[in-house]
């Protein structure tokens, strides 16, 4: 069939969008060419990756309960007028003329083929002398979908209800046969999420007398997403798009069954909410129709507007792991947002933020949807599983801002924070983000890729100075992507920041871009003095792994360096509510939320920071310091006292304890200069009573005890000096 409108065996509900690849094609990079696995070539045990998941993974959602079969059936089954379309040459038909109805069944003006827009199977009908028809239940590309009733099992008293697809129509017996034969592969496919065939059976077509093939599937009795998606509503009983955390939820569960296909060298090719059933805890793909091999070079590419690439690619580069992932990504677009021409003005595209709010709300969800359905196939997703765990960070950071408690999981990509940057200056009683050098060096740094050839080797290293490291380095077995990135760590750890150039620019060159490149490429221009291109290369490390709190804390470093405080908030802001460990986030959000005048929220802050962290006590003080410094909140007589009783609790060491300690007392003092002494409150401070000469007599010994905390003469001296000054007068 060299016409891709004869690949259509009768009318459809829209124009088709089918396509047939040149010979000339080559899967794209990621997609391997290999024959399919023999282990697929027919019948295997269904008990096949169960054994892992025994029960759906969605207990957090709402369980969909199963339905009646019978209520699926559509009652007067007909195309919608609209949607009319001639199986032959794609041209509309059977549409409303001169104020009459249209006709469900007629002839083509065009090319005067017969068409049918009811469904050629009735209830009651039987194919194979085995599945007997109840009724239609949906229309599709290749036409009418209908529930049966599988009598083989009614012998035991049990019913079992299957559902049939029809796969091919043809005159061409020879075609016919070789279609049925190319899709029996699918029988062999065994994955919890996806749904089970379990027969294919040809039949004449009762209206033509042409052979009709149809693939017996199993019947899932519960709701499609699109189904869901249509019919939420909100508290209000408002229509909305499905919460966002409720579709990660659904994209984390349904990844896995694409991963299984595209281990296996198949395509699913026609992925869309339609095609995908949310029963009891369940995700099931329920339409295998579109499924192909990925060395499949000559069959028809079925997709569906909105959601399938862009018609060029499938053209010129073909159907691949990362199109497949691309409808996942517009499919997520579609259930999340309420996308108003995902067919039309935005078929290619995304809105932009200002158009649709949820992506200002969660940047990290725009960004994944960016990389998801890129233009160019390279710049996408290229495995499914590297899509899920992004999009589990994403779902632990939107889980994390809608209950108000940090749930986000250990990254598996980066290590926690090296150290912290921006800790408070308790000398000074000042804070900033600190040094360029303190934070390259404080960053997480990218984990170890244990899929690497040479990951146990550089687990083995034992050497510990940079010759030593080099020189294990050039014994390497191979020189894989990770060794060439161990050997730019090492260089940069060493200051050698031209050879360490050097080395990343040769790691692009042998092993191509990877996101490490970017991240050790911003690290470089950080200790440069590069504040804007470090940000843009973490830019690009956000942009590929949208769910890691890691670049955004680079990010907003760079923008603190530059002056941009206003851009750095939002980024700490954001990883502190996902994950208390990053408290260089913590500093920089109290820190530049008290530059702004919101002391009570920067205090709040500093508060948080867990009492597991080295920095507890470091960020306690700090709180207490910024309270001391407040003009639009200064704190009273009873919050000293509270203080006080911190400060004690803390077991700070000693120079810590009383500079704090003397900035609390020496507060006091203003304020009983200002207020009088508080005989009668029955508040004391260090069980000093708050008046003048009590507080005079406990600043002059926290001074002095200061002085004796202090290596530098000078120091002592100064404290000394305060000791002496802040001594009430006596009579001796």
């Amino acid at each position: 069939m060299n016409d891709i409108h004869q690949a259509l065996s009768q009318p459809v509900s829209e124009p088709p969008h089918t396509y047939r690849l040149g010979k000339r094609h080559q899967p794209v990079a990621g997609a391997t060419s290999s024959p399919v696995s023999g282990a697929l070539s027919g019948p295997v045990s269904r008990t096949t990756g169960r054994s892992r998941r025994q029960r759906g993974g969605m207990r957090e959602l709402p369980p969909v309960e199963p339905r009646d079969p019978s209520t699926a059936v559509v009652e007067n089954p007909a195309v919608s007028e609209n949607k009319r379309f001639c199986g032959s040459c794609a041209k509309p038909v059977g549409r409303p003329q001169a104020g009459r109805d249209g006709q469900v069944t007629g002839y083509c003006p065009y090319c005067r083929a017969q068409y049918w827009f009811t469904p050629a199977l009735g209830p009651g009908d039987v194919l194979a002398n085995r599945y007997q028809i109840l009724g239609a239940i949906a229309h599709g590309g290749l036409g009418w979908i209908y529930l049966a009733n599988d009598r083989n099992f009614q012998d035991d008293g049990t019913e079992r209800w299957v559902v049939l697809k029809g796969l091919i129509n043809s005159s061409d017996e020879d075609a016919l046969e070789s279609a049925v034969n190319e899709r029996r592969f699918l029988v062999g496919i065994d994955h919890p999420n996806i749904v089970n065939i379990f027969d294919f059976v040809t039949e004449p077509d009762p209206r033509t007398g042409d052979p009709q093939s149809y693939i017996v599937m199993e019947y899932i009795a519960g709701q499609s997403l699109k189904a869901l998606r249509d019919n939420y509503v909100d508290e209000n009983g408002d229509k909305q798009p499905l919460p966002l955390s409720q579709v990660l939820t659904y994209t984390i569960e349904m990844l896995p069954a694409f991963e299984y296909l595209h281990d296996r060298n198949l395509l699913f090719c026609d992925f869309k909410p339609d095609n995908i059933i949310h029963v009891e805890t369940w995700l099931k793909l329920i339409d295998l129709g579109a499924v192909r091999r990925i060395d499949d070079l000559d069959s028809a590419v079925y997709g569906t507007p909105g959601y399938s690439v862009p018609n060029d690619e499938v053209l010129t580069v073909g159907p691949s792991i990362s199109s497949d992932l691309y409808t996942i990504g517009r499919s997520m677009a579609v259930m999340a947002l309420d996308f108003k021409g995902f067919t039309g003005e935005y078929r290619e595209s995304l809105p932009s933020p200002e158009k649709a709010p949820l992506f200002a709300e969660h940047a990290s969800f725009h960004r994944l949807l960016l990389r998801a359905c890129n233009s160019e196939p390279g710049m996408r997703f290229q495995s499914a599983g590297e899509m899920r765990a992004q999009v589990q960070g994403i779902l632990g950071e939107v889980q994390s801002v809608e209950s108000g408690q940090p749930l986000m999981a250990p990254s598996t990509m980066f290590t926690v924070e090296q150290s912290t940057f921006g800790v408070p200056d308790t000398d000074a009683d000042s804070s900033s983000v600190g040094r360029a050098f303190d934070i390259a060096h404080a960053l997480p740094e990218p984990m170890l890729d244990p899929s690497d050839p040479s990951a146990a080797f550089l687990n083995s290293m034992s050497a510990t100075d940079v010759t030593g490291i080099m020189a294990e380095l050039n014994s390497a077995p191979e020189p894989s992507l990770e060794v060439q990135l161990r050997r730019v760590t090492t260089l940069i750890s060493a200051g050698d920041l031209h050879n360490a150039t050097g080395a990343l620019d040769q790691s692009l060159h042998h092993h191509g871009y990877a996101w490490q490149h970017s991240w050790l490429r911003g690290i470089i221009c950080l200790l440069s003095g590069d504040f804007a291109n470090a940000g843009a290369h973490f830019d690009a490390v956000y942009s590929h792994l949208p769910g890691e709190l890691a670049p955004r804390l680079a990010l907003a470093a760079c923008a603190e360096l530059i002056g941009r405080g206003d851009l750095a908030l939002p980024y700490y802001q954001r990883i502190w509510q996902c994950d208390r460990r990053f408290v260089s986030a913590a500093y920089g959000k109290a820190r530049l939320l008290d530059a702004m005048g919101d002391t009570p929220a920067a205090i709040e802050t500093l508060l948080e920071v867990p009492e597991t962290s080295n920095q507890y006590g470091v960020a306690q003080t700090a709180a207490i310091q910024i309270s001391l410094h407040s003009r639009t909140n200064p704190p009273g007589f009873n919050d000293l006292r509270h203080m006080a009783a911190r400060i004690a609790s803390l077991n700070l060491e000693p120079r810590r304890h009383h500079l704090v300690s003397t900035r609390l007392l020496a507060y006091a003092l203003t304020l009983v200069n200002q207020y009088g002494p508080q005989h009668h409150s029955g508040i004391t401070l260090f069980d000093h009573p708050l008046t003048e000469r009590d507080l005079r007599f406990a600043l002059e010994k926290s001074y002095r005890r200061l002085a004796y905390t202090c290596d530098k003469k000078e120091d002592q001296i100064f404290y000394i000096d305060q000791a002496n000054l802040h001594r009430p007068r006596t009579t001796f």
